[in-house]
């Protein structure tokens, strides 16, 4: 099979999810303001189409963050791009607003994601996985100002190389199991929830597990619960309880702007303090709503005399074994507690990601990406890994910098301004005419 060579472009996005969808859109945007315009950019999706959590998009599930932290509208309050601008081309704009409510269901943010990535559809090329990215062949880093990437296919078969003179690597967060837990047709990751659940016969899952102590873990608990009348539904909990997520006007300002450039040039002492009083802004914790119910629905089951809704707090999964159609879990209670063992139908393990590496697709390339004493790569303010001085091409980041960057840095929460400081970045670097008057990164942008 013939290999497309030949192809160029100033950027490269690896990986299309929000963050480099709003990176296209802010591209799009300086064109269409003739800035820029001369910047060109193609993105590489291995899906074979475009989607977001699609496994958690649990019926009457809501977004946490206000459609105002869309893709668009801190960076360009006035951006056709934007979630108000959606739902007027949808039709249900006054219905919107009748419903007076900031959050809109996870369903309907996915429709919104997936109706603006339809308008830059020209620049996205999905079933497209880079495997690997070089220097061309010969090449000495001070003299090329071009990386090379392979790119396959569907098949898994390298069919295409481009090169850029900037790349983008947005690949995403990695499903975190418990140690010694692997993935089959019984035990899943939340991220493959609802693909995995509608495989099954619902009237075999008659004992089901959910671990985690987040959000997601939550919504999955009660989503089984509602969906399986007959069957018991088991939370395994690493606390004694769900713990509240804190959205309070004040602690919210964790995801405002202004709070990158606080962490970014504050002292190690000041990182510090946000990641111990500001976590429980998003990790690990849940939606007062959701808590709630899932109380409520054990009280009430507590009062008709029935047990299907069980809490095992201060619990961890140690072990998990095969037994037939069963899946055997162990679990302990407690750092000294005795282990013992329950059989389950199912188990969904809502335990969270890993951060994004973008190790072994750097290759060698790695050893031009400069690292801090602890290991992390080093990071510019405007997410560009600091490089060799011999390396001419910028490599980008979304994820994987929140030791840089904070909170915010694998979430949604900045991402319109994020975008439109890397945008600036680019232009800027390709000596785009009109650089100096790229749109102003500080107009804002968070989604949490």
């Amino acid at each position: 099979m013939s290999v497309r060579e030949h192809e160029s472009y100033d950027v490269v996005g690896i990986g299309f999810g929000p963050s480099n969808l709003s990176l296209a859109i802010a591209l799009e945007e300086y064109r269409a303001n003739g800035l820029g315009n001369e910047i060109s950019a193609l993105f590489l999706e291995r899906q074979s189409s475009f989607g977001w959590h699609r496994n958690m998009l649990l019926p009457s599930a809501t977004m946490q963050i206000s459609f105002l932290k869309d893709l668009v509208t801190f960076r360009n309050p006035t951006s056709s791009f934007s979630f108000i601008a959606y739902l007027h081309a949808s039709g249900r704009l006054p219905q919107f607003v009748n419903n007076q409510d900031f959050f809109p269901t996870r369903q309907e943010f996915h429709q919104y994601l997936e109706w603006a990535q339809a308008q830059v559809a020209d620049r996205i090329e999905y079933g497209s996985e880079v495997t690997s990215i070089q220097l061309p062949p010969g090449a000495d880093p001070q003299h090329s100002d071009r990386l090379r990437l392979e790119v396959a296919d569907a098949t898994g078969r390298v069919n295409r190389v481009v090169e850029a003179r900037n790349v983008m690597i947005s690949t995403g967060l990695v499903p975190s199991m418990p140690e010694g837990t692997e993935r089959d047709e019984r035990v899943w990751h939340s991220s493959e929830f609802l693909e995995k659940y509608r495989r099954m016969n619902p009237e075999e899952l008659r004992r089901v597990a959910v671990v985690g102590a987040g959000q997601s873990a939550a919504e999955i608990t009660r989503f089984l619960y509602d969906e399986l009348p007959h069957a018991q539904v088991c939370s395994v909990i690493p606390s004694y309880g769900y713990s509240v997520a804190d959205d309070t006007p004040f602690a919210n300002q964790i995801f405002d702007p202004a709070a990158v450039d606080d962490y970014y040039f504050g002292t190690e002492q000041t990182r510090e303090a946000f990641w111990r009083y500001h976590r429980n802004t998003n990790y690990s914790v849940v939606d007062d709503e959701v808590i709630r119910d899932l109380y409520r629905r054990s009280y009430d089951d507590e009062v008709r005399g029935v047990r299907r809704l069980q809490f095992l707090n201060l619990t961890r999964v140690t072990g998990v074994k095969r037994a037939g159609a069963e899946t055997r879990v162990s679990l302990q209670v407690g750092p000294d507690g005795e282990v013992r063992e329950l059989d389950f139908d199912a188990l969904v393990c809502a335990t969270g990601y890993n951060t994004m590496k973008p190790t072994e697709l750097l290759g060698d390339l790695d050893r031009y990406c400069l690292r801090d004493e602890a290991g992390r790569y080093r990071v510019e303010r405007d997410y560009r890994i600091v490089t060799a001085p011999e390396m001419r091409c910028g490599i980008y980041l979304q994820g994987g910098t929140e030791h840089t960057h904070g909170l915010t840095s694998s979430l949604l929460s900045n991402i319109a301004v994020r975008s439109g400081e890397i945008a600036n970045s680019i232009v800027a670097r390709c000596g785009g005419r009109n650089a100096e008057r790229a749109i102003p990164a500080e107009v804002g942008g968070d989604i949490r």
